[in-house]
């Protein structure tokens, strides 16, 4: 092995990049789809949407599905469809981007966080059942940067307790567990389409679901001009129609449902290409002390989807306590500027869920309408709290070159055997590490 670029070697990574990292893929298709929604002065119709709707619920296996401004709104709707209300709780992962649970604040409930599995990043099924209590309506879970979380426990805690499963889609579509689609566990599917996800078609979001009230619930929530009583079967909402029950205006741009429309037809061609890429980085890393895989094992028919911002998991004891921060500097030395130490701050530790007062209620919002004092349950967060520390940002290749992908790949193997020159002058990790908003949503070297 050569000295590490870091002190003064040569790099491991000398070739150019071109389109490696280049995402989203727009051709032409795209453009020409777009310039017609434009020509016809249809950017804030329905049609073209109702139309990306029926092709991705069919492609997601379900049968119903609504686009939506934002996968934020897409996530609040689905709770709303849920009837997650006043003074209910939902319980999801805290290593999670904030989108996946902090909108329960704007219908008057509460989150209850739980611990992630360290080995997939995913809410660890077994620490679910206890943080469940009299007012928990819905599970809310993530399939973190494109890993399918363990659907089969989490599906038979919900069902043992009646309570309702949100998937949040926004890091793994078209990804599968044990064969089947992720997203069509639960029993509805929200997730982010923005530019920067797997499945990219602009500033946007989609729920789908097979329950038609979750369906029509979400529509009434903000969709006022298909709110119409004539087209619900819900009798309860017939009332009505009309405005918008939670007076939002949530429909999708018809500018990202033309590209959505063309994205989706190449979507599992262009995901095959990522994952072939993905699993060839990782096979040629395979046995290196230090870091591991975080992947599924394929054979067991589950897969990683569009691998959105895919990361690695840091052994430091087999690297004599090496820091990830130093290990990360290292690597980035090597070439690869986007190798980053953590992944997102676990959110109980943020004032936004333990002090702060967002609505004047007198009192932290996160208990304003509770009749326990959730953030109780807090303490037996610190596993997720050291997450941080082990775990680190990956290349997102997009293409299969294999000559490229082996330079990252010796970047990696590079650091991982020279180590100890690293011990000596290692600062060790910092308190915090990763973000609040921690995904790179541009390519990066």
């Amino acid at each position: 092995m050569s000295e590490l670029a870091l002190f003064g070697g040569p790099k491991a990574i000398t070739k150019d990049p071109g389109d490696l990292f280049k995402w989203p893929i727009i051709t032409k298709e795209d453009e020409d789809a777009v310039l017609d929604v434009l020509r016809n002065g249809s950017m804030s119709g329905t049609d073209v949407t109702r139309e990306f709707e029926k092709e991705f619920a069919k492609w997601q296996g379900l049968d119903l599905a609504l686009g939506f401004s934002t996968g934020t709104a897409a996530i609040q709707s689905a709770m709303f469809g849920c009837k997650v209300g006043v003074g209910d709780e939902i319980i999801c992962p805290t290593v999670t981007y904030w989108a996946s649970g902090l909108q329960a604040f704007t219908l008057g409930a509460t989150v209850v966080f739980a611990n992630v599995n360290p080995d997939t990043l995913c809410i660890d099924p077994n620490d679910i059942e206890h943080r469940i209590g009299p007012r928990t309506k819905a599970i809310v879970v993530v399939h973190y940067t494109g890993h399918p979380a363990d659907m089969d426990p989490i599906m038979a805690v919900a069902k043992k307790h009646g309570i309702k499963v949100i998937e949040d889609v926004s890091h793994a579509h078209g990804g599968l567990y044990k064969g089947r689609m992720v997203g069509t566990f639960g029993d509805v599917a929200a997730m982010s389409l923005m530019s920067g996800k797997s499945l990219a078609i602009g500033e946007a979001g989609i729920l789908a679901t097979n329950d038609r009230e979750i369906y029509e619930r979400a529509i009434a929530f903000g969709h006022y001009s298909r709110y119409r009583a004539e087209d619900m079967q819900t009798e309860s909402l017939k009332a009505h129609s009309g405005l918008p029950m939670g007076g939002y205006k949530y429909r999708m741009h018809q500018m990202s449902s033309a590209v959505g429309r063309v994205q989706l037809r190449h979507y599992n061609d262009r995901m095959l290409e990522i994952r072939k890429g993905m699993n060839y980085f990782w096979d040629l890393l395979e046995g290196v002390p230090g870091i591991k895989a975080h992947r599924v094992d394929e054979k067991t028919g589950s897969t990683m989807g569009g691998w959105y911002a895919p990361k690695g998991l840091y052994k430091s004891e087999e690297l004599g306590g090496l820091s990830v921060t130093r290990f990360c500097e290292a690597v980035r030395a090597e070439g690869f500027d986007g190798c980053s130490p953590g992944c997102n701050l676990a959110l109980h530790t943020h004032s936004l869920f333990q002090t702060l007062d967002v609505y004047g209620h007198g009192k932290p919002t996160r208990i304003a309408n509770s009749d326990r004092d959730v953030r109780e349950l807090d303490k037996t967060l610190s596993p997720s709290e050291e997450i941080g520390a082990k775990s680190y940002s990956i290349p997102w290749f997009k293409h299969f070159e294999p000559e490229k992908i082996e330079e990252y790949a010796m970047a990696f193997r590079k650091v991982a055997m020279n180590y100890k020159e690293l011990l000596k002058d290692d600062p060790g990790n910092p308190e915090e590490i990763g973000g609040w908003h921690f995904f790179q949503h541009s390519p990066k070297k």
